[in-house]
């Protein structure tokens, strides 16, 4: 299936539940050790020289032990990798293993850290090139990877990381430099349709990935079709996308009750898509001078204050089948999900394509779905190409430029000057004075952060800036704010 442009009209987690009910995520991870930071004073702190070393410290490793490599290459034997088996640390006390300074371990090899049955433990800092994935089974849990560069052996289907393990945290990597296919990140679980429960992926640098095809080289995929229906509860957030050209996915949500926020995609193929599952929400993501933006199928998924500008803009999907469910034929589950009770609201949109747009490629509409209180602003191209107009409701939307209105119903829109000022990132923000003030219909109590990081008033405003002259606290992210080597 060609899946390399969106398809417009026109051609733990009974926490993460929860929070997603209220409209409030789940707490992130605190902060264990870090490379270069400090362990409990009473952890051991061996210093190693070979893999032999390695392997004797962790052998002798408690809670709170912190073992550093010396700077070097490690060619790991194929029959000896580096086993963590039944290796824990303590929440709070994890078992750090560390390079010397960050990227400056470089393991090569079949494999490098083969876990079975850990829990509590830390990786970082090593420059990972290995010809076979890194793997995170089910049986393990807390494992924390960070500060790690990876670039694989450009092997054909080859995926870099396989995270199935419970409460994992990936911070401050580097993934970078493929080629062919195969993802940089996916996120399973145990059986065929479990998911690993509450992991984060945060401050993560996600680039050049340039294989050709349509499919199957996603930056992250969070989920597969037959854990569709499984709430991961997983946060993808602050997290940093450039020339991610594998796949138009650049974030490919195939579970349920996720939080994908505040991350930065920038000249890219890829966009954020919920191919599958339910009640994830989208919000505060800049997308910027790319191919794609948001694409939505599945049920009761809250699209909030999202800036968008010089991308193919949000579609709403249709569907082969209406919904999926328990025990359904497995060839049912790879079909698209009409989306139900979808809310798009408080967007920001410009120089789109098309804005917002719908599909009609597929026989089943969304329905109960509300595209309220977003801001729309083309010079060309048109603002709304909508086929399926019975199971929308429409209110508060404000539009500006020369692009054409298309098919929004009559009333939906106000067509007035936003009043915009871009800033020093580039973003245009609401100036003093913009009609779009105080003027949103709805209320968002999901929906309380805008994309800079404000608080949103008790009034709201349309589009993903509420007024302020505040220093805005988030902003598209740069190389610089992620990575092994950012602060």
């Amino acid at each position: 299936m060609e899946r390399r442009t969106f398809l417009a009209a026109a051609s733990g987690v009974a926490a993460g539940a929860a929070g997603l009910a209220t409209g409030t995520p789940p707490a992130t991870a605190a902060p264990i050790a870090e490379i270069g930071g400090l362990a409990p004073a009473a952890g051991r702190r061996p210093f190693v020289r070979s893999l032999d070393e390695l392997r004797q410290a962790i052998g002798r490793a408690v809670p709170g032990t912190v073992i550093t490599v010396a700077n070097g290459t490690y060619d790991v034997p194929a029959d000896a990798p580096i086993a963590l088996t039944g290796v824990r640390g303590r929440p709070g006390r994890p078992i750090v293993i560390q390079a010397e300074s960050p990227g400056g371990v470089v393991l090569t090899g079949e494999q490098s850290f083969v876990l079975t049955a850990a829990s509590d433990v830390t990786l970082g800092g090593f420059a990972f090139r290995q010809r076979q994935t890194l793997d995170l089974p089910p049986d393990c849990q807390r494992i924390r990877l960070t500060r790690n560069d990876f670039q694989l052996a450009d092997i054909e289907g080859v995926h870099w990381v396989m995270v199935r393990a419970d409460y994992t945290t990936l911070d401050h990597n580097d993934f970078h430099g493929k080629s062919t296919l195969g993802i940089y990140l996916g996120i399973e679980g145990a059986g065929t349709d479990g998911m690993a429960q509450g992991v984060h992926i945060t401050r993560n640098h996600f680039r050049d990935h340039t294989f050709p095809g349509s499919n199957g080289g996603e930056p992250i995929r969070l989920g597969v079709s037959p854990r569709a229906l499984t709430t991961a509860g997983a946060v993808v957030e602050f997290n940093l996308f450039e020339r991610a050209n594998g796949d138009p996915e650049a974030i490919s949500v195939k579970s349920s009750g996720n939080f994908i926020r505040h991350n930065t995609i920038r000249d890219s193929v890829g966009g954020i898509v919920l191919r599958h599952g339910n009640g994830t929400q989208v919000e505060g993501n800049f997308i910027l001078s790319g191919a794609n933006g948001i694409r939505i199928y599945g049920n009761d998924h809250q699209i909030l204050s999202n800036y968008l500008e010089k991308v193919s803009g949000v579609v709403l999907g249709s569907g082969n089948v209406r919904d999926h469910f328990p025990g359904e034929p497995p060839t049912s589950r790879t079909g698209n999900d009409a989306p139900d009770r979808v809310r798009i609201a408080l967007n920001t949109l410009l120089d789109c394509k098309t804005a917002i747009s719908g599909e009609t490629n597929r026989t089943l509409p969304p329905l109960d779905c509300t595209i309220a209180d977003n801001l729309l602003v083309a010079e060309t191209g048109q603002l709304v190409n909508m086929p399926f107009q019975d199971g929308i409701s429409w209110s508060g939307n404000l539009v500006w430029g020369q692009a054409a209105d298309g098919n929004a119903p009559t009333g939906s829109f106000t067509r007035v000057d936003p009043r915009l000022t871009a800033g020093q990132d580039g973003v245009r923000r609401l100036s003093a004075g913009s009609p779009a003030i105080d003027a949103a219909t709805g209320s968002y109590p999901a929906g309380s952060i805008d994309v800079d990081g404000d608080r949103r008033g008790r009034r709201v405003d349309v589009g993903a800036d509420e007024f302020s002259h505040r220093r805005p606290r988030f902003h598209p992210l740069t190389a610089a704010e992620v990575g092994i080597h950012a602060s």
